[in-house]
């Protein structure tokens, strides 16, 4: 939803909910919760997806739950069906992960084709995006860089729209930009890079292209510094945010301008 005209105080808003900060951060992969909460703190990113198969939100009571280290009345929780490989256990996953956050309805739908490449099946990922919504869901979904799908899924109702930028957890940065420029400016609702930033350059560049907003995970939990890495991250969503609003000088190929005009320079 590439749109310059921003709200007072360019607050990113899905399905309703108004959040500061543009950056969204996942919850796997750090050393314990403790880093996970420091990171998250360091990136003042409002909203942390959590994936309900992997992480416990009180599905065992014996062990340690995130939801101690990252208390829900402080962050909205994005409950998500990593590791679901169709659309019956993603509609189950979120349906637990609502009985778990007392009725919670924003989720984050993914559908996984492939365990090595992680890439989504987009046929069973609309299929469960359909039944979702008709329950009561409000749907961010995860989805391939294809423009035609992603107007589909927001067709159907998805409230957000999340293509890869390159495969999960690869780092790759932004491979297809143009087709997610054709996304940005064919969609009515936000659009948000989800998989493949290994960098805060790779971040910026997205916010740059028109994006509403970037979720990261890997590039933080697996940096060498991560606290220091969120705190990155968080920078560059920003300066990639208000250099899209200012607008970009047009490239050229040949004809240079010089900063400073030659025209009225004595002789």
């Amino acid at each position: 939803m590439a749109d310059k005209i921003v709200n007072k105080t360019d607050d990113l808003i899905i399905a309703g909910r108004s959040f500061q900060s543009r950056l969204l951060i996942g919850t796997g992969k750090y050393n314990s919760f403790k880093e996970t909460r420091a990171a998250i703190n360091a990136s003042q990113s409002k909203i942390v997806t959590v994936a309900i198969r992997r992480v416990n939100l009180g599905q065992s009571p014996d062990e340690p739950s995130l939801l101690e280290f990252i208390p829900s009345d402080e962050f909205t929780y994005l409950p998500n069906t990593a590791g679901c490989y169709s659309s019956d256990e993603a509609i189950r996953t979120l349906r637990l992960a609502r009985e778990l956050l007392d009725g919670h309805n924003l989720v984050k739908l993914e559908v996984l084709g492939d365990p090595d490449t992680l890439y989504p099946n987009v046929i069973e990922t609309i299929n469960a995006a359909e039944i979702l919504i008709k329950d009561g869901f409000d749907v961010m979904v995860y989805t391939s860089d294809d423009p035609i799908i992603a107007k589909q899924l927001e067709d159907i109702g998805c409230c957000a729209i999340m293509p890869l930028a390159s495969l999960i957890g690869s780092g790759m940065g932004i491979l297809n930009p143009w087709n997610l420029e054709i996304i940005i400016d064919k969609a009515n609702v936000p659009v948000i890079v989800d998989a493949g930033v290994g960098t805060a350059s790779d971040a910026t560049i997205a916010m740059e292209l028109g994006c509403d907003g970037v979720l990261m995970n890997t590039a933080i939990a697996l940096a060498d510094n991560p606290i220091l890495m969120a705190s990155a991250m968080k920078k560059a969503v920003e300066s990639g945010r208000e250099a899209f609003i200012a607008g970009r000088m047009d490239k050229k190929l040949y004809s240079a301008s010089p900063s400073s005009p030659t025209k009225g320079l004595i002789k």
